[in-house]
């Protein structure tokens, strides 16, 4: 199908067209929740804000003016969630339908854009409603001129559903797959590349792989050791709220949306918000067979807490005592803040994992939860996809094998150090606990990480342990377990 294409001149008028023709001018009409909706994507944009972070304080703050429901924040987050996780495939789709490059329209006016595209294509929202909402929000905040240039591309949008415009967008994976799943599932291409190496197997599993990474997660609580369990979080939830988890026994996943910090056990501080894919890697190093004591454990990437709430409740349970260290001093307070109430000595410290204050072989049991891509979370920050770029997989790289390195000196002989990442790529995973082995020669061993999760199936052939959201429900977490043996 041929589209004349539209420019942001082509269809503007003078301001004061329809005073002219004796209309009388209409104010536009605010709609809170599109206002809310941009509001945020321009701030995912402008200052590289996570969705996650910026969105609920606004709508707290919309909440606390007054006429804002639990029906308009709902609509709100799948406005900016929907058109985040669907930009790259609403970017193709807008791309045919104007006579320049993106990048040569202006943000504010491409990000109004997306927000109608997500409408018409991505929701049950009627189209004459998506459009003339759209074209009121882009009135509202582009003004009267580049709103007739928003009508007209949403229009020429409208004309097709999505799966028609994908055949005309999307080349034929037969002719270029890495592409066609680039556009079709909103993955960019080194994205899909590196994902589907990572994966291995025929299409149908990347193809399960980049769906689950565009559909919402689940919320799922972890009840802290030795101040609540997942029964009494269930029993509290009830059941048309709350299911237990997959594979945590300390997991509880909430069946419908909602705040989750209005949980009274998440307000107090006895459980919290945990994907269960951090728990187990959590449960997987405690569960880890050590030689000697068992007294001091150490998570040496801390921040923002929640794998330490963890540990240190299990290690409380044992007789254990945590210490959890983490490099900057406002994530070091988050850290804190979440152990606080802990049922057990432990110990929070600033301190940096690769130039760490404690002496060599200090601790039985360490934790190294590296900062990474992130590649493994796009359900949770669809963002990062359109952020992250290959070259920051070599700045990410000295420094993971430094922290590794540095955790394995600080274990004792006999201890165990639990490597993991919240990225199932090949270049933060495999590639770095091999080279670490490589330079630690026959001083430290891999251990059979899935062994100690069997109630977790398809996890690998081992001995490391990869999750995935499309297999478990979970994040793409990796974890390898080592022993240091010299």
């Amino acid at each position: 199908m041929e589209h004349a294409p539209l420019n942001d001149q082509t269809v503007t008028a003078p301001a004061d067209s329809s005073r002219r023709r004796g209309r009388p001018h209409r104010a536009p009409r605010k709609d809170p929740v599109r206002v809310l909706a941009f509001d945020a994507l321009r701030a995912v944009d402008e200052r590289d804000a996570y969705a996650n972070l910026v969105l609920p304080a606004l709508l707290r703050e919309a909440r606390e003016k007054g006429g804002f429901d639990a029906r308009d924040a709902a609509l709100a987050t799948e406005l900016v969630y929907g058109t985040l996780r669907g930009r790259g495939t609403y970017d193709a789709i807008i791309a045919a339908c104007v006579d320049r490059p993106l990048r040569e329209v202006d943000p504010p006016v491409l990000d109004v854009l997306s927000l109608g595209a997500h409408q018409l294509l991505g929701t049950r929202i009627p189209t004459h409603a998506a459009v003339s909402a759209t074209v009121e929000l882009a009135r509202v905040v582009l003004g009267d001129g580049r709103s007739r240039f928003v009508n007209a591309v949403l229009r020429r949008i409208s004309r097709n559903d999505l799966d028609a415009w994908l055949a005309e967008v999307a080349p034929p994976f037969e002719d270029d797959p890495e592409e066609h799943l680039s556009v079709v599932h909103s993955h960019p291409r080194w994205v899909v590349s590196a994902l589907w190496d990572s994966l291995g197997g025929p299409r149908g599993g990347i193809e399960d792989l980049l769906t689950a990474d565009n559909e919402r997660p689940e919320v799922t609580l972890v009840a802290r050791p030795g101040r609540t369990d997942a029964e009494a979080l269930l029993d509290a939830l009830g059941e048309e709220r709350a299911l237990p988890g997959r594979w945590s026994p300390y997991a509880v996943r909430l069946t419908e949306g909602g705040e989750p910090g209005a949980v009274p056990a998440v307000r107090d501080g006895e459980a919290g918000v945990q994907d269960e894919g951090s728990q187990l890697v959590a449960l997987a190093l405690a569960k880890a067979p050590v030689e000697g004591r068992d007294a001091l454990w150490l998570d040496a990437c801390a921040g923002p807490g929640g794998k330490a709430a963890l540990l240190a409740g299990l290690a409380a349970q044992r007789g254990a005592r945590l210490v959890a260290a983490e490099k900057q001093p406002h994530r070091a307070g988050l850290v804190a803040r979440a152990l606080a109430g802990t049922p057990g000595p432990y110990q929070v410290v600033t301190a940096d994992g690769t130039r760490p204050p404690w002496r060599p072989g200090t601790f039985d049991r360490v934790l190294v939860d590296v900062p990474c891509t992130g590649l493994g979370a796009l359900r949770r920050r669809p963002e990062a996809r359109w952020r992250r770029r290959p070259e920051d997989l070599d700045s990410f790289a000295p420094l993971q094998r430094a922290l590794l390195h540095e955790a394995l000196r600080s274990v004792r002989v006999g201890g165990v150090v639990g490597y993991a990442t919240c990225s199932p790529h090949l270049a933060e995973t495999r590639a770095v606990v091999a080279d670490i082995l490589d330079e630690w020669g026959g001083d430290a061993e891999l251990l059979d990480a899935p062994a100690l999760l069997p109630e977790v199936p398809l996890t690998g052939e081992g001995p490391d342990l990869q999750l995935w959201p499309h297999v478990h429900g979970t994040d793409a977490m990796y974890l390898a377990l080592l022993r240091r043996t010299a």
